[in-house]
Protein backbone atom coordinates (compact mmCIF):
# COMPACT_ATOMS: atom_id res chain seq x y z
CA UNK A 1 0.00 0.00 0.00
CA UNK A 2 1.47 3.37 -0.98
CA UNK A 3 1.43 5.78 2.21
CA UNK A 4 3.52 8.35 1.05
CA UNK A 5 2.53 11.91 -1.08
CA UNK A 6 5.97 14.01 -2.65
CA UNK A 7 9.33 13.44 -3.53
CA UNK A 8 10.92 16.34 -1.59
CA UNK A 9 8.15 17.44 0.40
CA UNK A 10 6.91 14.05 1.86
CA UNK A 11 3.48 13.35 3.59
CA UNK A 12 3.30 9.86 5.04
CA UNK A 13 0.45 9.03 6.86
CA UNK A 14 -0.90 6.26 8.77
CA UNK A 15 -3.87 5.53 10.82
CA UNK A 16 -8.02 4.38 10.25
CA UNK A 17 -11.33 5.79 10.95
CA UNK A 18 -11.85 3.98 13.90
CA UNK A 19 -8.55 3.03 15.29
CA UNK A 20 -6.95 5.11 17.99
CA UNK A 21 -5.70 8.05 16.04
CA UNK A 22 -4.70 9.23 12.79
CA UNK A 23 -1.25 10.95 11.87
CA UNK A 24 1.69 11.38 9.96
CA UNK A 25 5.02 12.16 9.18
CA UNK A 26 6.32 15.17 6.92
CA UNK A 27 9.61 15.23 5.83
CA UNK A 28 11.51 17.39 3.48
CA UNK A 29 10.53 20.76 4.86
CA UNK A 30 13.33 23.10 5.16
CA UNK A 31 14.44 24.32 8.56
CA UNK A 32 13.61 27.91 9.81
CA UNK A 33 9.54 27.83 8.70
CA UNK A 34 7.97 29.79 11.25
CA UNK A 35 5.51 27.06 12.51
CA UNK A 36 1.88 28.54 13.49
CA UNK A 37 0.25 25.83 15.29
CA UNK A 38 -2.75 27.86 15.92
CA UNK A 39 -2.74 27.98 11.94
CA UNK A 40 -2.34 24.26 11.76
CA UNK A 41 -5.16 23.92 14.24
CA UNK A 42 -7.40 26.32 11.97
CA UNK A 43 -6.86 24.45 9.12
CA UNK A 44 -8.28 21.18 10.95
CA UNK A 45 -11.08 22.87 12.09
CA UNK A 46 -12.29 23.56 8.48
CA UNK A 47 -12.34 19.85 7.74
CA UNK A 48 -13.50 18.67 10.87
CA UNK A 49 -16.81 16.74 11.41
CA UNK A 50 -20.03 18.14 13.35
CA UNK A 51 -19.17 21.72 12.14
CA UNK A 52 -22.21 22.61 10.62
CA UNK A 53 -26.10 20.86 10.27
CA UNK A 54 -25.29 19.94 6.75
CA UNK A 55 -22.27 17.71 7.54
CA UNK A 56 -21.52 14.40 9.50
CA UNK A 57 -22.21 15.04 13.54
CA UNK A 58 -19.65 13.18 14.41
CA UNK A 59 -18.27 15.19 17.06
CA UNK A 60 -14.21 14.79 17.20
CA UNK A 61 -12.09 17.98 17.96
CA UNK A 62 -9.60 17.27 15.88
CA UNK A 63 -6.76 18.44 18.19
CA UNK A 64 -3.33 17.85 16.78
CA UNK A 65 0.12 17.07 18.38
CA UNK A 66 3.31 17.87 16.65
CA UNK A 67 5.67 15.40 18.26
CA UNK A 68 9.00 16.25 16.82
CA UNK A 69 10.77 18.21 14.02
CA UNK A 70 10.12 21.68 15.49
CA UNK A 71 12.21 23.86 18.13
CA UNK A 72 11.42 27.56 19.29
CA UNK A 73 8.65 27.40 17.01
CA UNK A 74 10.35 26.95 13.80
CA UNK A 75 10.92 23.60 11.86
CA UNK A 76 14.25 22.40 12.39
CA UNK A 77 15.02 20.62 9.09
CA UNK A 78 14.31 16.97 10.25
CA UNK A 79 10.57 14.99 10.47
CA UNK A 80 7.25 16.41 12.01
CA UNK A 81 5.50 13.71 13.23
CA UNK A 82 1.78 14.45 14.19
CA UNK A 83 -0.63 12.43 15.62
CA UNK A 84 -5.04 13.20 15.79
CA UNK A 85 -6.77 11.23 18.24
CA UNK A 86 -10.22 9.93 17.73
CA UNK A 87 -12.25 9.89 20.56
CA UNK A 88 -15.67 9.97 19.28
CA UNK A 89 -16.25 6.53 17.44
CA UNK A 90 -19.50 4.92 17.16
CA UNK A 91 -18.20 1.59 15.50
CA UNK A 92 -21.36 -0.61 16.61
CA UNK A 93 -23.27 1.80 13.38
CA UNK A 94 -21.16 -0.36 11.60
CA UNK A 95 -21.52 -3.80 12.78
CA UNK A 96 -24.22 -4.81 9.70
CA UNK A 97 -21.57 -4.02 7.29
CA UNK A 98 -19.35 -6.83 8.57
CA UNK A 99 -20.18 -9.18 6.48
CA UNK A 100 -21.38 -7.37 3.11
CA UNK A 101 -20.18 -4.67 0.52
CA UNK A 102 -21.47 -1.05 0.43
CA UNK A 103 -22.26 0.57 -3.15
CA UNK A 104 -19.81 2.38 -4.72
CA UNK A 105 -17.55 1.93 -1.71
CA UNK A 106 -14.00 0.41 -1.60
CA UNK A 107 -15.44 -2.31 0.55
CA UNK A 108 -14.82 -4.84 -2.30
CA UNK A 109 -11.92 -3.60 -3.71
CA UNK A 110 -10.16 -3.34 -0.61
CA UNK A 111 -11.31 -6.92 0.08
CA UNK A 112 -10.57 -8.38 -3.41
CA UNK A 113 -6.76 -7.26 -3.20
CA UNK A 114 -6.17 -7.70 0.63
CA UNK A 115 -8.36 -10.48 1.45
CA UNK A 116 -8.92 -8.45 4.65
CA UNK A 117 -10.72 -5.22 5.27
CA UNK A 118 -12.01 -2.75 8.37
CA UNK A 119 -15.63 -2.75 7.56
CA UNK A 120 -16.29 0.48 10.61
CA UNK A 121 -16.25 3.73 8.97
CA UNK A 122 -14.60 1.49 5.41
CA UNK A 123 -11.13 2.19 7.99
CA UNK A 124 -8.44 3.03 6.00
CA UNK A 125 -10.24 4.15 2.95
CA UNK A 126 -12.77 6.69 4.94
CA UNK A 127 -12.16 10.26 4.04
CA UNK A 128 -11.27 10.77 8.18
CA UNK A 129 -7.57 9.72 6.99
CA UNK A 130 -7.42 13.19 5.06
CA UNK A 131 -6.94 14.98 8.86
CA UNK A 132 -3.19 13.98 7.55
CA UNK A 133 -3.35 15.59 4.22
CA UNK A 134 -5.17 18.58 5.77
CA UNK A 135 -2.00 18.76 8.44
CA UNK A 136 0.74 18.44 5.64
CA UNK A 137 -0.94 21.01 3.88
CA UNK A 138 -0.82 23.81 6.26
CA UNK A 139 2.67 23.07 6.87
CA UNK A 140 3.40 23.34 2.93
CA UNK A 141 1.26 26.63 3.54
CA UNK A 142 3.27 28.22 5.96
CA UNK A 143 6.43 27.91 3.70
CA UNK A 144 4.31 29.27 0.85
CA UNK A 145 3.61 32.12 2.26
CA UNK A 146 7.29 32.86 3.14
CA UNK A 147 7.31 32.75 -0.85
CA UNK A 148 4.14 35.10 -1.33
CA UNK A 149 1.88 31.75 -2.74
CA UNK A 150 -1.56 31.57 -2.18
CA UNK A 151 -4.27 29.36 -2.51
CA UNK A 152 -7.80 29.56 -2.21
CA UNK A 153 -10.36 26.93 -2.89
CA UNK A 154 -14.29 27.22 -2.65
CA UNK A 155 -17.48 25.60 -3.71
CA UNK A 156 -18.51 26.44 -6.86
CA UNK A 157 -21.35 23.78 -7.73
CA UNK A 158 -23.94 21.31 -6.19
CA UNK A 159 -26.12 19.61 -7.72
CA UNK A 160 -27.09 21.80 -10.61
CA UNK A 161 -26.84 25.14 -8.42
CA UNK A 162 -23.71 26.49 -9.96
CA UNK A 163 -21.36 29.62 -10.56
CA UNK A 164 -21.93 31.12 -13.69
CA UNK A 165 -18.79 33.91 -13.30
CA UNK A 166 -15.29 33.79 -13.68
CA UNK A 167 -13.33 33.63 -10.49
CA UNK A 168 -12.16 36.93 -10.95
CA UNK A 169 -15.73 38.36 -10.66
CA UNK A 170 -16.40 37.24 -6.75
CA UNK A 171 -14.70 37.89 -3.75
CA UNK A 172 -13.30 35.01 -2.75
CA UNK A 173 -12.66 36.24 0.80
CA UNK A 174 -16.30 35.46 1.29
CA UNK A 175 -15.99 31.56 0.79
CA UNK A 176 -15.38 31.27 4.83
CA UNK A 177 -18.69 33.29 5.60
CA UNK A 178 -20.94 30.39 5.07
CA UNK A 179 -21.20 26.95 5.61
CA UNK A 180 -20.96 25.58 2.04
CA UNK A 181 -17.93 27.89 1.97
CA UNK A 182 -18.99 29.59 -1.52
CA UNK A 183 -18.12 32.93 -2.20
CA UNK A 184 -21.54 34.17 -3.56
CA UNK A 185 -23.65 34.12 -0.94
CA UNK A 186 -27.12 33.84 -2.61
CA UNK A 187 -25.85 30.70 -4.21
CA UNK A 188 -24.36 29.34 -1.32
CA UNK A 189 -27.99 29.92 0.68
CA UNK A 190 -29.55 27.63 -2.40
CA UNK A 191 -26.46 24.98 -2.11
CA UNK A 192 -27.09 24.44 1.63
CA UNK A 193 -30.89 24.18 1.42
CA UNK A 194 -30.08 21.58 -1.16
CA UNK A 195 -27.87 19.92 0.71
CA UNK A 196 -30.68 19.90 4.11
CA UNK A 197 -33.33 18.46 1.87
CA UNK A 198 -30.64 16.07 0.03
CA UNK A 199 -29.91 14.87 3.74
CA UNK A 200 -33.75 14.72 5.12
CA UNK A 201 -34.18 12.34 2.22
CA UNK A 202 -31.62 10.33 3.75
CA UNK A 203 -29.49 10.73 0.21
CA UNK A 204 -26.18 12.38 -0.78
CA UNK A 205 -25.69 14.81 -3.62
CA UNK A 206 -22.10 16.01 -5.32
CA UNK A 207 -20.70 18.89 -7.25
CA UNK A 208 -17.64 20.75 -7.95
CA UNK A 209 -14.54 23.00 -5.98
CA UNK A 210 -12.70 25.49 -8.13
CA UNK A 211 -9.06 26.34 -6.82
CA UNK A 212 -6.80 29.20 -7.58
CA UNK A 213 -3.29 29.79 -6.94
CA UNK A 214 -1.76 33.44 -7.31
CA UNK A 215 1.63 34.59 -7.19
CA UNK A 216 3.12 30.80 -7.99
CA UNK A 217 6.52 31.66 -10.16
CA UNK A 218 6.93 30.89 -13.45
CA UNK A 219 9.36 27.53 -14.44
CA UNK A 220 7.47 24.92 -11.58
CA UNK A 221 7.16 21.41 -13.19
CA UNK A 222 8.46 19.10 -15.66
CA UNK A 223 7.66 19.52 -19.84
CA UNK A 224 7.71 15.27 -19.99
CA UNK A 225 6.56 13.11 -17.28
CA UNK A 226 6.92 15.02 -14.61
CA UNK A 227 4.14 18.16 -15.65
CA UNK A 228 2.90 20.70 -13.35
CA UNK A 229 -0.77 20.03 -14.25
CA UNK A 230 -0.59 16.01 -14.37
CA UNK A 231 1.03 16.24 -10.27
CA UNK A 232 -1.86 18.87 -9.39
CA UNK A 233 -4.71 16.44 -11.39
CA UNK A 234 -2.89 13.14 -9.84
CA UNK A 235 -3.06 15.15 -5.87
CA UNK A 236 -6.82 15.60 -6.64
CA UNK A 237 -7.33 12.26 -7.87
CA UNK A 238 -6.39 10.94 -4.89
CA UNK A 239 -8.57 12.61 -2.34
CA UNK A 240 -11.86 10.56 -1.53
CA UNK A 241 -14.77 10.62 -3.82
CA UNK A 242 -13.34 12.67 -6.34
CA UNK A 243 -14.11 11.43 -10.22
CA UNK A 244 -12.46 14.69 -12.40
CA UNK A 245 -10.23 17.44 -12.67
CA UNK A 246 -9.79 19.95 -15.13
CA UNK A 247 -7.69 23.11 -15.67
CA UNK A 248 -7.53 26.26 -17.11
CA UNK A 249 -10.65 26.55 -19.68
CA UNK A 250 -10.43 22.57 -19.49
CA UNK A 251 -13.41 20.97 -21.69
CA UNK A 252 -15.60 24.34 -22.15
CA UNK A 253 -12.07 25.10 -24.43
CA UNK A 254 -12.66 22.67 -26.70
CA UNK A 255 -15.53 23.92 -28.52
CA UNK A 256 -13.66 27.38 -29.17
CA UNK A 257 -10.15 27.49 -32.14
CA UNK A 258 -7.28 27.96 -31.50
CA UNK A 259 -7.25 32.17 -32.52
CA UNK A 260 -9.69 31.85 -28.92
CA UNK A 261 -7.44 30.31 -27.27
CA UNK A 262 -4.09 31.63 -27.01
CA UNK A 263 -2.63 33.72 -24.32
CA UNK A 264 -1.17 36.24 -25.99
CA UNK A 265 1.42 37.45 -24.14
CA UNK A 266 1.84 41.63 -23.33
CA UNK A 267 5.50 42.94 -23.52
CA UNK A 268 7.01 44.03 -20.30
CA UNK A 269 7.49 47.28 -21.17
CA UNK A 270 4.76 47.78 -23.34
CA UNK A 271 5.26 50.87 -26.17
CA UNK A 272 3.27 53.67 -25.50
CA UNK A 273 0.82 52.81 -28.56
CA UNK A 274 -0.46 49.66 -27.68
CA UNK A 275 -3.74 49.42 -25.35
CA UNK A 276 -2.86 46.18 -23.56
CA UNK A 277 -2.36 46.31 -19.78
CA UNK A 278 0.47 46.97 -17.91
CA UNK A 279 2.31 43.30 -17.01
CA UNK A 280 1.20 42.08 -13.36
CA UNK A 281 4.62 41.95 -12.66
CA UNK A 282 8.12 43.20 -13.97
CA UNK A 283 10.50 41.02 -11.67
CA UNK A 284 11.99 38.27 -12.88
CA UNK A 285 11.25 35.31 -12.03
CA UNK A 286 12.57 33.38 -8.69
CA UNK A 287 13.39 30.13 -10.35
CA UNK A 288 13.93 31.46 -14.70
CA UNK A 289 15.62 34.66 -13.29
CA UNK A 290 13.95 36.19 -16.40
CA UNK A 291 11.43 38.89 -16.23
CA UNK A 292 7.42 37.62 -16.45
CA UNK A 293 5.43 39.08 -18.81
CA UNK A 294 2.07 39.14 -18.90
CA UNK A 295 -0.71 37.95 -20.60
CA UNK A 296 -3.90 39.04 -22.19
CA UNK A 297 -5.98 36.13 -21.03
CA UNK A 298 -5.46 32.98 -19.15
CA UNK A 299 -7.64 29.97 -20.88
CA UNK A 300 -4.25 27.77 -19.92
CA UNK A 301 -4.81 28.32 -16.27
CA UNK A 302 -1.25 29.40 -15.69
CA UNK A 303 0.62 26.27 -16.70
CA UNK A 304 1.96 25.87 -20.33
CA UNK A 305 4.02 22.62 -21.59
CA UNK A 306 3.28 21.35 -17.98
CA UNK A 307 5.21 24.39 -16.03
CA UNK A 308 3.96 27.00 -14.72
CA UNK A 309 3.86 30.36 -16.85
CA UNK A 310 3.64 32.76 -13.53
CA UNK A 311 -0.50 33.45 -13.92
CA UNK A 312 -2.83 32.15 -11.99
CA UNK A 313 -3.00 28.45 -11.46
CA UNK A 314 -6.79 27.84 -11.55
CA UNK A 315 -8.67 24.31 -11.58
CA UNK A 316 -11.61 22.32 -10.95
CA UNK A 317 -12.08 19.10 -8.85
CA UNK A 318 -15.09 16.81 -9.32
CA UNK A 319 -16.75 15.26 -6.18
CA UNK A 320 -19.21 12.46 -6.83
CA UNK A 321 -22.31 12.05 -4.06
CA UNK A 322 -21.12 10.38 -0.85
CA UNK A 323 -21.80 6.48 -1.66
CA UNK A 324 -22.91 6.01 1.96
CA UNK A 325 -27.11 6.91 1.63
CA UNK A 326 -29.22 6.54 4.88
CA UNK A 327 -32.15 4.50 2.77
CA UNK A 328 -32.22 1.00 1.63
CA UNK A 329 -29.72 -0.40 -0.93
CA UNK A 330 -29.73 -3.93 -2.74
CA UNK A 331 -26.20 -5.79 -2.58
CA UNK A 332 -24.47 -8.45 -1.78
CA UNK A 333 -22.22 -10.63 0.85
CA UNK A 334 -19.19 -11.48 1.07
CA UNK A 335 -20.23 -14.77 -0.72
CA UNK A 336 -21.91 -13.46 -3.09
CA UNK A 337 -25.29 -13.50 -1.94
CA UNK A 338 -28.09 -11.24 -2.40
CA UNK A 339 -29.14 -8.89 0.49
CA UNK A 340 -30.29 -5.61 1.59
CA UNK A 341 -28.19 -2.86 3.18
CA UNK A 342 -29.47 0.08 5.50
CA UNK A 343 -26.59 2.36 6.69
CA UNK A 344 -26.71 3.40 9.68
CA UNK A 345 -24.32 5.93 11.20
CA UNK A 346 -23.37 9.76 10.73
CA UNK A 347 -22.58 10.25 7.32
CA UNK A 348 -22.31 13.60 5.28
CA UNK A 349 -24.85 14.19 2.50
CA UNK A 350 -22.44 16.44 0.76
CA UNK A 351 -18.41 16.22 1.08
CA UNK A 352 -17.72 19.83 -0.53
CA UNK A 353 -17.88 21.96 2.71
CA UNK A 354 -15.27 19.88 4.58
CA UNK A 355 -13.16 18.93 1.27
CA UNK A 356 -12.28 22.65 0.37
CA UNK A 357 -9.34 22.49 2.79
CA UNK A 358 -8.32 18.94 1.80
CA UNK A 359 -7.89 20.98 -2.17
CA UNK A 360 -6.07 23.61 -0.48
CA UNK A 361 -4.19 20.92 1.16
CA UNK A 362 -3.21 18.94 -1.74
CA UNK A 363 -2.36 21.83 -4.36
CA UNK A 364 -0.05 23.45 -1.08
CA UNK A 365 1.98 20.20 -0.82
CA UNK A 366 2.63 19.29 -4.63
CA UNK A 367 3.42 23.28 -5.38
CA UNK A 368 5.70 23.29 -2.62
CA UNK A 369 7.18 19.73 -3.46
CA UNK A 370 7.97 21.06 -6.97
CA UNK A 371 9.57 24.62 -5.69
CA UNK A 372 12.00 22.56 -3.71
CA UNK A 373 12.56 20.47 -6.47
CA UNK A 374 13.28 23.47 -8.84
CA UNK A 375 15.97 25.08 -5.79
CA UNK A 376 17.36 21.86 -5.34
CA UNK A 377 15.51 22.04 -1.77
CA UNK A 378 16.73 25.63 -0.12
CA UNK A 379 13.97 28.15 0.42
Amino acid sequence: MQNTFGNIFRLTTFGESHGPAVGGVVDGLPAGIDIDLDFIQAELNRRRPGQSHITTARDEADQVELLSGVFEGKSTGCPIGFIVRNNNQHSQDYENMRCLFRPSHADFTYYSKYGIRDHRGGGRSSARITISRCVGGALAKLALRQLGISIQAYTSQVGNIALDRDYHQYDLSLTETNVVRCPDPEKAQLMEQLIAQVKAEGDTIGGIITCVVRNCPAGLGEPEFGKLHAALGGAMLSINAVKGFEYGEGFAGVTARGSEQNDIFVPVTPSPNTQHPSPITQHPSPITQHPTPNTLTNHSGGIQGGISNGQDIYFRVAFKPVATLLMEQNTVDLEGNATTLRARGRHDPCVLPRAVPIVESMAAMTLLDYYLASKAGKL
